[in-house]
């Protein structure tokens, strides 16, 4: 598993601090171990920097390279809370919000911490005179909520001039609150002329985590492909993935490249789905677990759709609708170089694997029964 990040010549400014939000987040890691491998100064904002688990691995970074961490303690809902860790930086890479699906109350778990956070970091970037860069961590999901929106844009490709127009609080909150956040942060950076703005939009995050106990909703899926749930079958609903380490990289292309200010970069290695994500890793794992390699009906996967934690109406809208996209901007621009899916889902497998997240034990018989063709619970 490769725990370096390749900057590939990146002319990284370490004249001054560089303050990443949500530091401990999962992109957000291997930002800050990129820019400590580069001999910059730190500046890691986060919830709790007393809390020795959330925090390890920052400090593990810090303590194999030649740069410098200072921890500070932030709040995305807290006025003001971002102040003293943006002191000196020039560049601001704001990577804090949540990624979940399921929640209580969408406003106050998703929407909230999203904008307001948004305002927050943006509105203290107006106060600090010698901030010159944002870098906002949106998402596809601001581009697109559902193959509906699909169905609307220019060659059904989606490309950095699209944006949702379909998600709510009640169809997709999360992605309607990276939509209202990324609309919010363009707002504010059009109102003032002293920074400047660039959105990195990536697609469904996968590889391997710096922290040990990762809690990205794309681990999640990991563990459910890998769980037994979706082993007579998995619903065939479009996905845009690409690694981590890509992820990070275009982040630090758009912090520090002159050309990369004032846009939106979409960052996808590949369009595939959830069943082509568990037949990547049959070579590997075919044999310990038991992978989804099929499939379902429409009408099927509909049914089953809350045992498996989707809602029904979603798979109704998007089950059978190809995604397409385009990265020229983000392989011209950035110089983003994309590894394939296959790597970066065994990396994530073998870490989880190997923390003793993922056990194979009961999964055995599962496994066995589909290599049989058999097809018992």
């Amino acid at each position: 598993m490769d725990t370096q990040l390749d900057l590939g010549g990146l002319p990284v400014d370490t004249s001054a601090p560089v303050l990443v939000t949500g530091a401990t987040g999962y992109v957000a890691g291997w930002i800050v171990k990129g820019l400590l491998d580069a001999g910059a100064t730190v500046h890691a904002a986060v919830r709790d920097p007393g809390s020795a688990p959330k925090v390890q691995h920052l400090l593990d970074a810090a303590a194999s390279s030649p740069g410098t961490l200072r921890l500070f303690a932030s709040d995305l809902l807290r006025e003001g809370s971002y102040a003293e860790a943006m002191r000196g930086c020039r560049i601001v890479l704001h990577t804090a919000s949540p990624f979940v699906r399921t929640v209580k109350d969408p406003q106050r778990d998703l929407v909230d911490p999203a904008v307001r956070g948004t305002r927050n970091v943006l509105g203290t970037a107006n106060e600090v005179s010698g901030v010159e860069r944002v870098v906002l961590t949106s998402s596809i999901a601001a581009m697109i909520g559902d193959a509906e929106d699909t169905l609307r844009i220019p060659g059904r490709t989606v490309t950095e001039e699209s944006w949702n127009t379909t998600s709510s609080l009640t169809r997709e909150p999360y992605s309607y609150s990276k939509t209202l956040a990324e609309r919010e942060a363009w707002r504010l950076a059009e109102a003032q002329d002293r920074w400047r703005l660039v959105t990195v939009n990536p697609g469904l995050v996968i590889g391997p985590a710096l922290n040990t106990a990762p809690t990205s909703e794309s681990f999640t899926i990991v563990r459910q492909l890998a769980s037994g749930r979706m082993r007579f079958g998995a619903p065939r609903v479009a996905l845009a993935v690409v690694d981590v380490r890509e992820v990070a990289y275009a982040h630090l292309a758009a912090a520090f490249l002159p050309d990369a200010q004032g846009r939106r970069h979409l960052v996808v290695a590949e369009s595939t789905d959830i069943v082509d994500l568990g037949r990547r890793l049959l070579p590997a794992y075919g044999s310990r677990f038991a992978l989804p390699r099929r499939g379902l009906p429409k009408p099927l996967a509909v049914a089953l759709a809350p045992a498996a934690g989707l809602a029904r109406d979603y798979l109704r809208r998007n089950i059978g609708f190809p995604l397409r996209t385009t990265t020229t901007k983000s392989r011209e621009a950035l110089g983003v170089r994309y590894r394939p899916a296959q790597h970066s889902m065994d990396d994530m497998v073998e870490q989880l694997v190997r923390s003793g997240t993922l056990r194979e034990g009961r999964f055995r018989k599962w496994a066995a029964a589909e290599r049989r063709g058999a097809l018992v619970p």
